[in-house]
């Protein structure tokens, strides 16, 4: 606690025996004033949105909260998966199995044309070809860039999970860890800045 400048008030609170041995455990595990103890743990508690009136049960109740949390999160992103990505998949499918029968079917159209006059239309066929040619190689180009969109929707996912795996450790990490809260902060934002 710094004094910047300013009077600073005290007053004092009575607390029970035991309740002060441990401040004062505290307070020499971590080489702090009393008051520090107590205003960083009321800062903690205020900044944690902790009730102290309802403590949790267990740690294991709170882990059960996280792990139920998670598997929301993980059933959003498959119905999402199934909702948006896959019907898009399978839309491009369809327009691609639409374009081959269509195709075949000029096809079919042009060759009995080109019997008829096959030195009038030869030039004609070059063209169409090189049409398809174009047309197919665009619904390639697209059926890649969704793979590549559903790659990194599952890489995103994947990131998704680990920093939510990460913000569960750190919640779950007690006041006296200190150095595994920063190192789990460090993790969480080397994940968040990772391309």
């Amino acid at each position: 606690m710094q004094n910047n400048g300013r009077k600073t008030i005290f007053t004092t609170i009575s607390i029970d025996k035991e309740t002060a041995s441990m401040v004062d455990k505290i307070t020499k595990r971590y080489s702090l004033k009393k008051s520090e103890v107590v205003k960083l743990t009321f800062a903690y508690i205020d900044k944690a949105s902790i009730n102290p009136a309802e403590a949790p049960e267990s740690v294991k109740t709170e882990l059960s909260k996280i792990n139920k949390r998670q598997d929301d999160i993980i059933r959003f992103i498959r119905h999402y998966e199934e909702d948006q990505l896959n019907p898009m998949i399978r839309a491009t499918n369809a327009i691609a199995v639409r374009f081959d029968g269509v195709a075949k079917t000029l096809e079919t159209l042009i060759i009995s044309l080109l019997e008829k006059n096959l030195e009038t239309y030869n030039a004609v066929l070059q063209r169409i070809s090189d049409q398809f040619g174009k047309h197919a190689d665009i619904i390639n180009n697209q059926g890649k860039q969704i793979g590549t969109l559903q790659q990194t929707q599952k890489k995103d996912n994947a990131k998704f999970l680990k920093l939510i795996s990460l913000y569960a450790d750190l919640a779950s990490c007690g006041v006296m860890d200190g150095k595994r809260k920063e190192n789990l902060k460090a993790e969480i934002f080397n994940l968040i800045n990772e391309p």
